[in-house]
């Protein structure tokens, strides 16, 4: 892309304020009203094709004739037109990086939740608004049967404090057979690029916001793992985040606005994509009660019968119905070595054999305390919520 400012009729580009693989966006200035706009200019020969400005029309084209109606949540594209070099389109500009509006000023930087986050995680209150933001502005896209395919915390604009997404130049019809485009890290690993694919990544979003890290360390909690812990809104997050990037995309929420309807949900409810609920509705019908404990024990004998000492540490294997359900020992939350909290399943070989308290605590149930076992004698622990 030539260094040149472009011409763009009625406007007075004034620098770059972002850029992408296929586009430029430019701060500008309506020459006739005065007004500061963002605009985006796609080569329409780039490096001798014509695809990228090709997939923008055709994206822009879906947008405006399947969402006429404005949403609080996507940004609102003005005016597309061409010169003879370029595609552009005019929106509002992000607000500042300080949270003020966007102004001629060499200090302006635009406002994103990329942003935000280099500052590190958010604050409770703020993921779970950003998150609802995110998921509304995506339901309005599924709704239509539309996918965004780069959904990450750089396309995500902050206008007037409210978070809009941003870029729909990869926007198309939802199709399990999509072409897979996009930013690698956000991509799911079964390479599905439909309405689970954006909530794959919204996930992963989420939980950039929970814990400042980012997405390619998912699911490791680090050092937030406690404050999570502890919070109810961040555990609610958390167990969506969870949920949202199961590798099988059967297990994911199937839409933003099934996504979404699990975070509206009340506290006391479960928050599940359909295969969760159906298998816990047979299971309820199967006459599974309440919490059982099923122990394992084994006695390690030489062939001549002589004792063996008890190990300094022995292996037990926790799983739950529901899954990714939170261990206690003896009160204290049971952590993996990179700091993140177990979840079941999971086997950890670092527990003494003596009596310990075990309590499994699930997001929208009450803690479960299974009792003293004593893990010189148990192999496995299963819980089962009814």
């Amino acid at each position: 892309m030539t260094d040149a400012t472009p011409n763009v009729p009625d406007f007075m580009l004034i620098r770059p304020i972002g850029e992408g693989g296929f586009g430029r966006v430019w701060l500008a200035v309506n020459e006739t009203t005065g007004r500061l706009r963002a605009i985006k200019l796609i080569p329409l020969a780039h490096n001798g094709h014509r695809d990228a400005a090709g997939r923008e029309i055709a994206s822009l084209t879906r947008l405006e004739k399947n969402t006429p109606i404005e949403h609080t949540n996507l940004l609102k594209i003005d005016h597309v037109g061409r010169t003879e070099e370029y595609l552009f389109y005019v929106m509002d500009p992000a607000d500042d990086s300080d949270g003020s509006k966007a102004e001629n000023d060499p200090g302006y930087r635009p406002a994103t939740l990329q942003h935000k986050l280099e500052q590190g995680h958010l604050m409770s209150e703020e993921c779970f608004a950003n998150t609802r933001a995110i998921l509304s502005g995506l339901a309005a896209l599924h709704k239509q049967d539309m996918v965004h395919r780069d959904v990450k915390p750089a396309n995500c604009l902050f206008v007037d404090g409210t978070l809009k997404l941003a870029d729909f130049g990869l926007l198309t019809v939802a199709d399990a057979y999509t072409s897979r485009v996009g930013t690698e890290a956000y991509m799911p690993p079964d390479g599905r690029m439909d309405t689970r694919a954006d909530v794959y990544a919204a996930g992963l979003v989420i939980y950039e916001m929970l814990t400042g890290r980012p997405a390619d360390n998912f699911p490791q909690l680090g050092e937030r793992a406690r404050d999570i812990t502890d919070c109810p809104i961040l555990q609610r997050l958390n167990h969506l985040a969870l949920l949202a990037c199961r590798r099988d995309p059967e297990d994911r929420y199937a839409d933003a606005q099934e996504m979404l309807a699990a975070l509206e949900v009340p506290d006391t409810e479960k928050v599940s994509p359909p295969r969760d609920r159906v298998a816990a509705r047979s299971r309820i019908a199967a006459g599974l009660g309440l919490l059982t404990i099923i122990v394992f024990a084994t006695m390690s004998f030489f062939a001549s019968q002589q004792w063996t000492p008890t190990p300094k540490t022995v292996e037990v294997r926790f799983t739950s119905t529901p899954e990714h359900s939170l261990i206690l020992i003896d009160g204290e939350l049971l952590l993996a070595p990179d700091g993140s909290p177990q979840t079941t399943p999971c086997t950890v070989d670092n527990i003494s054999p003596e009596p310990h308290q075990v309590i499994f605590r699930t997001f929208g149930r009450p803690d479960y305390d299974a009792g003293v076992l004593d893990f010189a004698e148990v192999q496995e622990v299963r819980a089962l919520w009814d």
